[in-house]
């Protein structure tokens, strides 16, 4: 479950940015300026920052510069009551990785949220260890006690979500979009993949993927499914 950072000085804003991320199955986290928010960080490990711009004690603009400046990768997604250009390029320059103008659109904000929490992921999680089988994303190859296979950049892509959430079900269409994105793909090329990853790992001793009849596929560990 993925852990986000709101910090905004106005309660009400931080109630119902809070709400809204909880009923989309976030963990939320408030602070009220940038120093409290590096009080969070400081003990907390924090997947998203919602951040506003103006703030008391210390602003947007210097928390992203502090974060950055200490190497932090985080994505951060600025909201703000300013919309002038100039503005927006500032926080572009210190840092932030997406910029939204108030009143926020409360859909919108979920769908960059998840755009900047999919690719944190992709830039951050680089290894994959299930049982004895390793996944190495940059290479496109797993590693297995039957030997080494470099994978096709979507099959590699399609294991490695399913692989990453052992036991999730996930359905066609969340498959469709996280790894083909906007290239409209249809349900038989999923299924080409899903076959062609079912015969290349069909004697594996640490997964299968199984089909949930009417939703879509999911990994499990065979240990588990044993057991």
């Amino acid at each position: 479950m993925f852990k986000i950072l709101i910090v905004e000085d106005n309660e009400n804003l931080q109630k119902l940015y809070s709400a809204i991320l909880r009923g989309s199955g976030y963990t939320t986290l408030t602070a009220g300026n940038g120093e409290e928010a590096l009080e969070v960080l400081g003990r907390e490990h924090v997947d998203l920052m919602i951040l506003d711009v103006m703030m008391p004690v210390m602003d947007g603009y210097e928390l992203t510069d502090v974060l950055r400046q200490g190497g932090s990768e985080m994505p951060i997604l600025m909201i703000t009551a300013k919309s002038e250009r100039e503005d927006k390029r500032t926080g572009f320059l210190v840092g932030i990785d997406d910029y939204m103008t108030k009143p926020v659109d409360e859909e919108e904000m979920l769908l960059r949220i998840k755009a900047l929490l999919r690719r944190s992921k992709i830039v951050s999680e680089r290894r994959l260890e299930i049982g004895s089988t390793v996944l190495h994303y940059d290479s496109l190859t797993v590693d297995t006690p039957d030997g080494s296979f470099s994978l096709p950049k979507k099959e590699f892509y399609l294991l490695y979500k399913l692989l990453s959430y052992p036991g999730q079900i996930f359905t066609k269409y969340q498959l469709l979009d996280e790894i083909w994105g906007f290239e409209n793909e249809s349900d038989n090329t999923l299924n080409v993949h899903i076959n062609r990853l079912r015969n290349r790992f069909e004697n594996n001793v640490d997964f299968e993927i199984v089909t949930v009849r009417g939703i879509g596929f999911k990994a499990v560990r065979k240990n588990e499914k044993n057991g």
